[in-house]
């Protein structure tokens, strides 16, 4: 490199990255060792720090705080494509100090270049593109520009012309939660303007929009008085990856002057040889929203919307282009990271991604009590499935969505139950294969569910196929568990139910066998306020229950809708015998009962000894100074006549005798010197009598 400032930066951003990647392995192989860190700020150095200190003190604030596990390992696959987004905002700094000919030249070219790229690679053609840092921050600009658009005189009167003709912008009741609210606090437009259309309820997909009734709500606003103004359609949403019927929405959108935007993990998909019709209707779309970050592996880069639109007096307007250097220059990151990549770079991340999505689908087809909710989308990148079983001996059925003819008591307490299980599996799979990238989430039909995405995290974790076969087996392997539990769920409760002493709580939301809890004999049943002595006795019971060699897990808890504690039972396995569990719960507990309360009885014994004691001991002091008369407990008179006249006064105090529950005097103590027992102990065996019981060895047995 002919410039050395370029070199020079280049150098430091490798010796940095260098330093800081070593630690976070000096941080994993320390076993989760916290750096210490001042975090207490100190006064200002005069003389300054060089750069090898202030990097010290960013790497001690970064991992100063971390748990014992890290919570990310985004620094350790950064990788060299990473490197060349983050020299881009070190360039940017540098760029900015050029003059301003030659700034202007080079980030209309940044600008114009990396413009050309996405749109070529994404299908977009003559399409321009505004860089943003938040990702549903191009959204709001398009409504602007659209506001702009349908209202000619918004420019001069501002939001009076909306006030005669209010805009509507529809959601899908699929869009990714909070975008209608962050639209309207953007804009300054009230919620009445937002109109969130309903998904298919009898045909197609639950999470694509309803085209039928989104029609109807068109035609119904403009009967009103209102403009139907923006779409907001998904190619991929955000909860289950499925992609709205974009060119019937978009036969729509012409057909009443509606604009058309599409956000959406499957637009990706774009940049590959083959892409559904579905995902293709997009490239025909007003505009769209890419976050090529997350996509590409690639940190700090912004997200991008490519448009279509005539008027630059109006994008300007809007905020879409932009006359100064630095909002242009924020597409450095990303012109050098696309370079560096290359077309057969950025293709081979988004195929490897939906190759891995793909193969946990065809594996999942073929697991039992998997159910798989994007099977009719093949080529879309994301995966959801859940866990689900039907006993057939049983009439409880544990299903993907309860049974229509089902009490609502019944599927509440079904639904609960079933999201219980997806979430431990959920949480167990993402600590078994932390490289799949899964995510727990709950569907408002569905319930809970797991997530793979591999669009969104493949190429920060890193996940390969080994990584997804390693996902289904840990799959497989923790369906015994599931089915086991759920069987064994019925008989724990016949069990706790018929077993006196114990009460069985229902929570649903409890993965395991059952919670149950102790009725203790001063257990208020109709209080839901917490029970100290409950609450001693189920401690002790869980200590107990811990020792016991069993692969069941115990926690204990406040109870689901009081505060009274209970114990927590965890998975089972086959060989779990529950009869036997709930036994030994039982026996237990009452042990742990009869135990305290034999303390309790014993310590009021002792206490009401105590108080007798003192008692006694308060008359004895008064009988000896009736005995001894006044003037002897003057201190000096007394000393002279003791001298004169001693009193021959015996030790009187007290002892407490635990075996016998009594109190007795301590004189036989002081006369004997040595402590009785008050009862007498057997005679101890001599040695003469245990001779004549044990024969001699030598000797045969007697007749």
């Amino acid at each position: 490199i002919a410039d050395p400032t370029l070199a020079e930066m280049g150098r430091n951003l490798k010796e940095a990255m260098k330093m800081l990647e070593e630690s976070q392995r000096r941080v994993e192989d320390e076993n989760g060792k916290k750096l210490m860190s001042e975090d207490i700020p100190g006064p200002l150095q005069g003389s300054g720090q060089d750069m090898v200190s202030i990097l010290q003190l960013v790497q001690n604030l970064m991992h100063g705080d971390e748990d014992e596990e890290p919570q990310s390992t985004r620094i350790q696959n950064i990788g060299e494509q990473g490197h060349m987004a983050l020299l881009g905002h070190s360039l940017g700094a540098f760029i900015s100090t050029l003059d301003k000919e030659k700034l202007r030249k080079l980030t209309t070219r940044i600008l114009s270049d990396t413009t050309l790229w996405l749109c070529r690679i994404f299908r977009y053609e003559n399409g321009c593109a505004y860089f943003h840092e938040e990702e549903r921050e191009g959204l709001a600009k398009i409504c602007r520009l659209a506001i702009h658009s349908r209202y000619e005189d918004f420019v001069v009167d501002g939001f009076n012309v909306l006030y005669n003709k209010k805009p509507v912008v529809y959601l899908s009741a699929a869009a990714r939660p909070g975008l209608g609210q962050y639209l309207c606090n953007q804009l300054g437009l009230p919620f009445p303007c937002l109109c969130r259309v309903p998904c298919n309820t009898m045909f197609g997909s639950q999470h694509q929009m309803d085209v039928a009734f989104l029609e109807k709500m068109i035609k119904d606003d403009i009967e009103r008085g209102r403009l139907p103004l923006l779409l907001v359609a998904n190619a991929g949403t955000a909860a289950v990856g499925h992609t709205d019927k974009i060119g019937r929405l978009k036969e729509l959108c012409e057909q009443y002057g509606i604009w058309l935007h599409v956000e959406g993990v499957n637009l990706a998909t774009l940049a590959l040889g083959y892409v559904s019709s579905s995902v293709l209707a997009t490239t025909k779309c007003d505009s769209m929203t890419l976050t090529p970050g997350p996509w590409l592996g690639l940190p700090a880069v912004p997200a991008v919307t490519l448009y279509k639109h005539d008027d630059p007096a109006l994008t300007l307007v809007a905020g879409l282009t932009s006359n100064k250097p630095a909002d242009k220059l924020r597409a450095l990151p990303l012109w050098l990271s696309l370079q560096y990549l290359g077309l057969d770079g950025i293709v081979e991340r988004i195929k490897h991604a939906c190759q891995l999505s793909q193969r946990l689908q065809e594996s999942l087809k073929k697991v039992n009590h998997i159910k798989i909710l994007v099977e009719d989308e093949l080529s879309s990148p994301v995966v959801v499935f859940r866990f689900f079983q039907e006993l057939p001996d049983s009439d409880s059925v544990l299903k993907a969505v309860p049974a229509p003819n089902m009490a609502p008591s019944a599927v509440n307490r079904e639904r609960h139950s079933c999201d219980a299980l997806n979430r431990w599996l959920g949480e167990q799979l993402k600590q078994l294969v932390p490289a799949s990238g899964l995510t727990v989430m709950d569907l408002e039909v569905e319930g809970t569910c797991i997530r793979f995405s591999p669009l969104m995290t493949a190429a920060v974790l890193g996940t390969r196929g080994e990584d997804v076969d390693q996902l289904v087996a840990c799959i497989e392997s923790k369906l015994p568990v599931l089915t086991c539990t759920l069987q064994l769920r019925e008989e724990f409760k016949h069990e706790v139910e018929g077993m006196a002493g114990l009460l069985f709580v229902d929570d649903p939301n409890w993965p395991g066998i059952g919670v149950v809890r102790y009725e203790h004999a001063n257990d208020d049943k109709n209080s839901l306020k917490s029970d100290p002595a409950g609450e001693n006795i189920h401690a002790a019971l869980l200590k107990k229950l811990n020792e016991l060699e069993s692969d069941l897990t115990f926690k204990m808890g406040p109870e689901y809708k009081s505060m009274k504690s209970c114990i927590y039972i965890g998975m089972a396995s086959d060989d779990t015998d529950v009869s036997e569990l709930v036994e030994t719960i039982a026996v237990t507990a009452r042990e742990i009962e009869e135990n305290s309360r034999l303390l309790e009885n014993m310590t009021e014994v002792v206490r009401k000894g105590i108080q007798e004691a003192q008692v006694q001991l308060q008359k004895a002091n008064e009988e000896r100074l009736l005995e001894e008369g006044v003037l002897r407990q003057i201190p000096v008179v007394g000393s002279v006549l003791n001298w004169f006249s001693p009193v021959q006064a015996s030790q009187k105090g007290r002892t407490f005798n635990l075996t016998a529950g009594s109190l007795e005097s301590t004189e036989h103590t002081y006369v004997y010197k040595a402590q009785g027992t008050g009862v007498t102990p057997p005679p101890t065996p001599s040695g003469t009598r245990i001779k004549q019981r044990l024969p001699d060895e030598n000797q045969g047995p007697e007749i």
